[in-house]
């Protein structure tokens, strides 16, 4: 029986929808990335929907990024640069749905999980969950469009910050910054955090969330095209470099030991 990686399903006036892949750390694979774009668009016709969430299986990860084993055959700059062209198609969906996405961080949002983190509207962390873009750890950049999802977010220098220290926030401490926009406590459940922070978007009409939504979509999208073009490229570059090959082989040879 095929392994359903992504699952969905509308309630409430709400899309929920959950990487299926808890046992791998949720990693984000093509199958993964391809659903996902899947779903989101086909759900935006829904005018019922007044929101969405999405997260991740289990409560250690919300995604760990890549699937590094499955991408380890994408070689060459141009190999590279088509990667990243469809992994932005889903991350693309994720950001266009026409009412707000929310980001629910149960666990670890990194490399490429922290970037589709970034493609919502907001996000509400679990205490235990940290975000971090990582990516130069594996001596790459950012591929998704993530990237300039941060700068916008957070200014340029506090960007570049996260970015070129390959720095792991806590949740408390990406809160502070903005980087998300509720934390889970002690006291109360992941679970009803999250649906705190969901209710009143739920009892909202679903076409004044949609013109919510499109007040804000130019401010995410304007000037993109350029930015996305800049980041796709240094990726390829960074990616066919022999640095990376290198790191990726001292990460899976340090999982395997």
């Amino acid at each position: 029986m095929t392994e359903q990686v992504v699952t969905s399903k509308v309630a409430d006036g709400m899309l929920s929808v959950t990487i299926n892949r808890a046992e791998k750390r949720n990693p984000l694979s093509r199958a993964v990335l391809d659903e996902l774009r899947r779903l989101f668009e086909a759900a935006a016709a829904d005018e019922s929907l007044s929101c969405a969430i999405l997260r991740g299986a289990g409560e250690k990860t919300f995604a760990s990024g890549g699937d590094l084993k499955e991408l380890a055959d994408v070689k060459g700059i141009i190999a590279a640069r088509d990667m990243a062209e469809n992994a932005k198609l889903a991350l693309a969906a994720v950001r266009a749905f026409p009412v707000p996405v929310v980001a629910a961080l149960n666990g670890d949002a990194l490399g490429g999980g922290a970037e589709l983190a970034m493609a919502c509207d907001m996000r509400v962390a679990a205490r235990h969950a940290r975000i971090g873009f990582i990516q130069g750890r594996l001596a790459i950049s950012s591929a998704w469009g993530g990237g300039v999802d941060l700068m916008r977010l957070v200014g340029p220098s506090l960007a570049l910050q996260l970015l070129a220290r390959s720095e792991v926030l806590d949740a408390p401490a990406a809160r502070q910054i903005g980087l998300v926009n509720a934390v889970g406590d002690a006291e109360t459940s992941f679970e009803a955090t999250v649906a705190d922070f969901l209710g009143p978007m739920q009892r909202q009409s679903p076409h004044v969330m949609r013109a919510f939504k499109a007040l804000a979509m130019p401010l995410r999208i304007e000037g993109r095209v350029a930015l996305d073009h800049i980041e796709t490229e240094h990726f390829g570059m960074t990616w066919a470099h022999p640095d990376h090959d290198a790191a990726v082989e001292q990460l899976l040879d340090r999982k395997v030991g």
